[in-house]
């Protein structure tokens, strides 16, 4: 099953190679697909829409936009607890993001000299939440909640139909927890194209997130520029790091909660501790027999899982940095210890009550997170994902006078003398 490796300066860096090529395996053959979908909503809109959403669908809708009173009929259909659950989590989610939100500033000088930035949310943003087998409502409070909060003037959010031409009712109670303003009945390539471009029904927006299929992912990397995006999200990942106080139980169920997701899936455990590593192998095979994506985890931990055993854990925490994972559990004695030494991480779970899915559903911080060892530069989403900020200045004559020749003599250095001149005749220079 899962492979268990001595960490030697080499094996683990061979692991590292092997999951950026898995990574980096995006199928070409989908690019062509995707470009043609695209050229024929910018050219066709809501008409090629509805054509590729009954080709890929099933069924098409007859009506794309859900008005609000099928909105009410489709969340009476939910569960009350799943509701209240919907709402706590939205609650924990909004807390969290209001802390993010920056405020305009301006500062003056003495010579009368004024600059300063304005800070504002996007005009409109668009979601896009898988519907289908993998319908995540918890997507839906991550990447509506934190738009709201920076203050994004509409949500608008695609979804796919079932195959019976309707709307997913616990995807549709999450949009109206987190405060979406109009859901559209699409999915795929063509929904991304939708939003990029605008068709006759669907508003062009000015951003679009969330998580998608290959197709989706792709329409988003060739419509960005287009329309900004959130990031090209890859295969789901979660590194863990243990000690010997730590509970094998919880390793592997943790580890086989990301390994789920997909069979491209990387889940890896570092430990100072071979008695740590023997005991969380037999436990992950004594767990899986009982899960629902056993054949899906079996696949992911086959191919993409690993057992380190580090010669310390100063060891564990440089190869964690190296590898920058998407999330990253710290399950030692004294976890607080660590949390200034990793660096390269899209979240980080302190502690053995700290699992991943917390932050997937729950605790408040956002799930959406860079893969592939993009956190070595990228960030989580959140509120700054849906501001834009523009600078202003004001300068008095007398202060642009005073700074007039070494203006001058830049643009004159830099041989744009048109800039040069645009100082120079105000000063008759």
């Amino acid at each position: 099953m899962i492979t268990t490796v001595t960490a030697n300066g080499k094996k683990e860096y061979e692991f590292i190679d092997l999951l950026k090529q898995r990574a980096q395996n995006s199928d070409k053959s989908v690019v062509p697909v995707v470009s043609k979908i695209i050229d024929d909503v910018r050219e066709h809109g809501d008409d090629a829409v509805k054509e590729y959403t009954a080709k890929f669908d099933g069924k098409a809708p007859e009506e794309t936009e859900i008005s609000i009173s099928d909105i009410d009929n489709l969340i009476s259909k939910c569960d009350k607890d799943y509701l209240n659950t919907i709402k706590k989590a939205a609650e924990n989610i909004a807390d969290f993001h209001r802390r993010q939100l920056q405020q305009s500033w301006m500062t003056t000088k003495s010579n009368g000299v004024m600059m300063g930035q304005r800070v504002r949310g996007l005009k409109r943003v668009g979601i896009y939440v898988p519907g289908g087998t993998a319908a995540y409502p918890s997507s839906v409070l991550m990447n509506a909640i934190p738009a709201k909060i920076a203050g994004v003037e509409e949500i608008i959010m695609c979804t796919p139909p079932q195959k019976d031409g309707t709307a997913n009712p616990n995807i549709i109670a999450a949009a109206k927890a987190a405060g979406v303003d109009r859901i559209f009945l699409m999915g795929g390539a063509q929904a991304v194209a939708a939003l990029a471009y605008g068709t006759e029904s669907v508003p062009k927006v000015d951003k679009i997130v969330g998580p998608g299929n290959i197709y989706v992912a792709t329409a988003k990397k060739l419509l960005y520029g287009t329309v900004d995006i959130d990031m090209i999200a890859g295969p789901s990942e979660i590194l863990i790091i243990a000690d010997k106080t730590a509970d094998p139980r919880f390793l592997a169920a943790d580890l086989m909660s990301q390994a789920e997701h997909d069979k491209l899936a990387s889940a890896i455990l570092l430990t100072d501790s071979a008695e740590i590593a023997a005991q969380t192998e037999k436990e992950l095979e004594k767990q899986i027999n009982s899960l629902l994506r056993k054949d899906i985890i079996r696949n992911s931990i086959d191919d993409f899982g690993a057992i380190i055993v580090c010669s310390n854990m100063s060891q564990a925490v440089e190869f964690a940095n190296e590898l920058a994972p998407e999330h990253l559990e710290v399950c030692c004695k004294n976890p607080m210890e660590y949390v200034g030494k990793l660096d390269n991480a899209g979240s980080v779970f302190l502690g053995n009550y700290s699992p991943e899915p917390l932050g997937d559903y729950f605790a408040g911080p956002n799930h959406v997170l860079p893969t592939s060892g993009t956190a070595r530069f990228f960030s989580p989403l959140s509120v700054d994902s849906f501001i834009k900020k523009s600078s202003f200045i004001y300068y008095t004559e007398d202060a642009l006078k005073a700074d007039a020749e070494d203006i001058v003599r830049f643009a004159d250095t830099e041989g744009l003398t048109a800039h040069a001149n645009s100082i120079k005749v105000r000063f008759n220079m």
